[in-house]
C-alpha cells in the first residue's frame, strides 16, 4: 500500500513538470528571411505566452542554422534583452536562454541573426555569360523547444527569377518575394525544409583575413592600416576569361565584381590603396557628412574563385577617439570597419600598437573575442618598446561594427623623452664635430718660428 501511494505521487509529479514546461507557447511567430545578397538574414517576431498566467522569467531560443555570425534580442519596447549562449550542440544547434527584465505572463520578442555561408552557388561553377544561381536551405518553421500556434515566413529575394522552391500549401509568388503560411498548432522540434533556388547576381566577397593596425601617437595622430585578403566566393568561373567579351557585352560577367565601396572616418586623410605591384590609382574618394566614401577598384574584375590582396591605409586626429584626464587615457575607436556591403569577414586580428610608456592596459570589447599575449614593438626613438595589444575574432559581418575600449595610464613627462633624445644626439654631432675639426691628422712635420 504504502508502494503504491509513492509511487501515486511521484507520477503526479512528473505530470506536474511536464504539464509547467508545457505552458509556455509561441503564440505567434512572424519570420522574415531576407536573402537578398550573400548573407542570410532572418527576422524573429514572437509573441510568447505563459497559459497558466506564471510571470515569464526567462525564455530558451535555439538556431539551428551552420554559421551563425551575429544574434541581437530585444523585447516589444526595444529593449535589450539579456541571454546566455550555449554552443556544442548537435545539428548545428545553438541554444540561447534569454531573461526578461519585466515580470508578465506575455512577452514579445524581435530577434535578429545574421549567417554566413548557407547561401551557395548552385551549379558551382558558370561560364562567363552565364548568370549566377544560387540554393539556399533551411528550416520551414522556426525550430523550437515549445508548440507554436500560429506561423508565417516572408522570404525577400534578390530576383524574380525562382527556378524552385518548397511549395507547402498555403504559400504565395509575388515578383521577388514569398510568404509561406500561415501554419497553425505546430509541434515542438518540427523539423520541415525550406529549399529555394533562384538567381543571386549580389556580389559574394569573402574577406579571408583581415590585419588592422592601429597605431597611437600622444603628438596628435593615430594611423591605421588595414591589410586585406579578398576572393569572389560565389560561382567559379569556367573556362577561360574573355576580356574582349567582357567589355563589349554589358551582360557578360554579371556576377563578377568590379569595384566595391569602402566607408572611412569623415576626419580620414592621408589615404592610400595599393597592393603588391604599388599604388592603385583607379580609387575614387568622395568626402560626405559623417563619412568618406571610397571607391575601390581592382586592378582587373573579380570573378568566382578569384582573388585580390591590399592594403588601405589613413591617417585620423587623436582627439576624436583619445581622451585624458591627468595620466588616465581611453581610447575608442571601431574594431573592424565598413569594407564592403553585405560583406563577410572570415577573421580579423586588430592590433593596438601604444606610445612607449604606457602601463595598466585594460581591454573592453562590445562582444567575446580571442586575446593574444601583449608584445613589444620597437622603431624609432624607442628605448624600453612601445606596447602591443592583439585581439582576433572569426566569422564578422556588417552588425559587428562597433567600438572597443582601452584603458591605460602614461606619464604626460614621457613626452619629453622623444624631443630630448633627438636633442642630446645634435648636441652629440656637435661636440663630435667640434672635436674632430681641432685634431691635426697631417703625417707631415710642421716647425713654428719663435
Amino acid at each position: 500500500m504504502i508502494k503504491m501511494w509513492i509511487l501515486y505521487h511521484v507520477a503526479i509529479a512528473y505530470l506536474i513538470l511536464n504539464v509547467t514546461h508545457a505552458e509556455i507557447i509561441n503564440k505567434n511567430v512572424e519570420r522574415t528571411l531576407d536573402l537578398t545578397s550573400q548573407l542570410a538574414k532572418t527576422t524573429y517576431k514572437i509573441s510568447v505566452e505563459d497559459t497558466a498566467g506564471k510571470a515569464l522569467k526567462d525564455y530558451v531560443f535555439v538556431v539551428k542554422e551552420p554559421n551563425l555570425s551575429f544574434i541581437s534580442v530585444k523585447d516589444g519596447f526595444s529593449n535589450k534583452v539579456k541571454y546566455e549562449e550555449k554552443k556544442g550542440l548537435a545539428n548545428d544547434q545553438t541554444e540561447f536562454k534569454l531573461t526578461f527584465a519585466s515580470v508578465s505572463p506575455q512577452q514579445n520578442l524581435v530577434i535578429e541573426t545574421v549567417s554566413t555561408k548557407n547561401i551557395l552557388p548552385h551549379p558551382a561553377e558558370i561560364k562567363q555569360n552565364d548568370k549566377q544561381l544560387v540554393k539556399f536551405v533551411g528550416g520551414l518553421y522556426l525550430y523550437s523547444k515549445y508548440s507554436t500556434n500560429t506561423q508565417k515566413t516572408n522570404v525577400m529575394l534578390s530576383s524574380s527569377n525562382i527556378l524552385s522552391h518548397t511549395q507547402a500549401k498555403p504559400y504565395s509568388v509575388s515578383s521577388n518575394k514569398l510568404a509561406f503560411g500561415p501554419y497553425e498548432n505546430i509541434a515542438p522540434l518540427s523539423e520541415d525544409e525550406l529549399v529555394i533556388h533562384y538567381e543571386n547576381q549580389s556580389p559574394f566577397l569573402t574577406v579571408n583575413s583581415l590585419d588592422r593596425s592601429i597605431e597611437v601617437s600622444h603628438w596628435g595622430n593615430i594611423a591605421v592600416k588595414e591589410s586585406i585578403e579578398m576572393t569572389h566566393t560565389g560561382a567559379k568561373l569556367k573556362g577561360s576569361f574573355s576580356r574582349y567579351d567582357f567589355q563589349k557585352d554589358g551582360r557578360s560577367g554579371q556576377s563578377a565584381v568590379k569595384s566595391y565601396k569602402t566607408y572611412l572616418p569623415a576626419s580620414a586623410s592621408g589615404v592610400y590603396y595599393r597592393d603588391t605591384n604599388g599604388n592603385i590609382s583607379t580609387s575614387n574618394m568622395h568626402f560626405m557628412r559623417d563619412f568618406v566614401d571610397l571607391e575601390l577598384r581592382p586592378r582587373f574584375p573579380l570573378f568566382g574563385g578569384w582573388k585580390t590582396q591590399y592594403t588601405l591605409g589613413y591617417n585620423v586626429p587623436s582627439y576624436e577617439y583619445l581622451f585624458s584626464s591627468g595620466n588616465n587615457y581611453v581610447l575608442k575607436m571601431h574594431l573592424i570597419d565598413h569594407i564592403h556591403d553585405n560583406m563577410s569577414i572570415e577573421k580579423a586580428v586588430v592590433t593596438v600598437i601604444l606610445p612607449e610608456g604606457s602601463a595598466n592596459i585594460e581591454l573592453i570589447t562590445p562582444y567575446s573575442i580571442k586575446r593574444h599575449q601583449n608584445d613589444l614593438i620597437y622603431t624609432y626613438l624607442d628605448t624600453v618598446g612601445r606596447p602591443v595589444i592583439t585581439f582576433s575574432k572569426q566569422n564578422l559581418v556588417e552588425n559587428h561594427i562597433s567600438e572597443f575600449t582601452l584603458k591605460y595610464t602614461f606619464s604626460k613627462v614621457s613626452l619629453l623623452q622623444e624631443p630630448l633624445l633627438v636633442i642630446g644626439f645634435i648636441y652629440m654631432i656637435f661636440i663630435f664635430t667640434i672635436v674632430l675639426l681641432r685634431l691635426d691628422f697631417s703625417i707631415t712635420y710642421h716647425s713654428h718660428k719663435e
